[in-house]
């Protein structure tokens, strides 16, 4: 089983970058793609970024200019940079993980998901 717990949303101006963090636990974690999701009420899961063992980067092609993707293998922890928050950023986020095997980019292959943490972005 694998856990994961993300933290860093909250309020935040637009045009503040701001960063949010996931911390992943129970297997070793090498082996895992974490992804981050993003969901509005009303609207299905949404891809953002995923990031292998190896540290490879995958990026939805709508939000490659805003958000960066990272990972510290030796942390345990998978982190995304926003930059430059707009008000349609709003949303609830998700980090979540799977076996280190594509496809990432759907939501339906991860396996396993955090609880999600609301930002909101507001002047």
């Amino acid at each position: 089983q694998v856990q994961l717990v993300e933290s860093g949303g909250g309020w935040m101006q637009p045009g503040a970058s701001h960063r949010l963090s996931c911390a992943v636990s129970g297997r070793t974690f090498r082996d895992l793609i974490v992804g981050w999701f993003r969901q509005v009420p009303g609207k299905e899961r949404e891809f953002i970024a995923a990031i292998s063992g190896a540290l490879t980067p995958y990026y939805s092609d709508s939000m490659l200019d805003r958000f960066t993707i990272s990972r510290v293998n030796a942390k345990n922890m998978v982190y995304l940079q926003l930059e430059s928050p707009k008000l349609e950023d709003t949303a609830v986020y998700y980090c979540a993980a799977k076996a280190n095997a594509l496809p990432v980019r759907s939501a339906s292959s991860y396996d396993y998901w955090g609880q999600g943490t609301q930002v909101t972005v507001s002047s």
